[in-house]
């Protein structure tokens, strides 16, 4: 016997069920529109966020400290555009194309034929030799100074940060490898501040220029 309690019941399950199909319809329309956009980190060098050890170069200034001998030691040196530097009782000495820990080793040997066991350090104290050049719709088109582990949005800061007309979904880096060729890497701002494109704030070279069209 139909009591006819059974219609509110039917209503609601059909209601129910036109919203499933409804939302099934939407996930499946914006599926396409999504997948279109590649938001996937680019194909990278062998490690690209690996740090590297910093390697002394021409404008580099120095500080040596010799422990207990300040008059040998410098609290600023600069490497001098044939990559040498002078210290005292050593006259010159090759800097460029040493690590800092390679030139202590360096000093330490030739200043211990004057004084007994040298505790030497060496310290970059400012790094004018490993720069990068950032162009295009930046507030500063220029070239900067590479900080360690320097990424792609604090080099973007140091430049001014973007103008309005900026792209900021197709930033580019450009990279000159030792062999003579190049890399590019793309960098979508808006992506990446939203959690959709990790691993494209790469970490930046000496060398790299970074390019931000209109």
């Amino acid at each position: 016997m139909n009591t006819g309690e059974e219609h509110p019941v039917t209503r609601v399950e059909f209601r129910f069920k036109h919203w499933c199909v409804a939302g099934l319809l939407v996930a499946t329309l914006s599926v396409p529109a999504c997948a279109r956009r590649d938001l996937s980190a680019p194909p990278m060098d062998p490690v690209p966020m690996a740090r590297t050890t910093y390697v002394i170069g021409n404008g580099d200034s120095l500080k040596v400290t010799v422990w207990k001998n300040p008059e040998l030691s410098l609290a600023r040196v600069p490497v001098r555009s044939d990559g040498m530097i002078s210290i005292p009782l050593l006259d010159d000495l090759q800097a460029e194309g040493l690590e800092p820990m390679e030139l202590k080793e360096v000093i330490t040997r030739e200043l211990s034929e004057y004084i007994t066991a040298p505790d030497v350090t060496v310290t970059v104290v400012e790094s004018n030799s490993q720069l990068f050049s950032i162009m295009g719709e930046v507030r500063r088109n220029t070239r900067l100074p590479l900080r360690r582990d320097m990424r792609v949005i604090e080099a973007i800061a140091n430049a001014g940060g973007f103008t309005n007309f900026a792209d900021k979904s197709d930033v580019r880096i450009v990279r000159q490898h030792e062999d003579g060729s190049e890399s590019e890497y793309r960098f979508d701002y808006d992506a990446y501040i939203q959690g959709n494109a990790a691993g494209t704030n790469i970490v930046l070279r000496p060398g790299d220029t970074i390019i931000v069209p209109d």
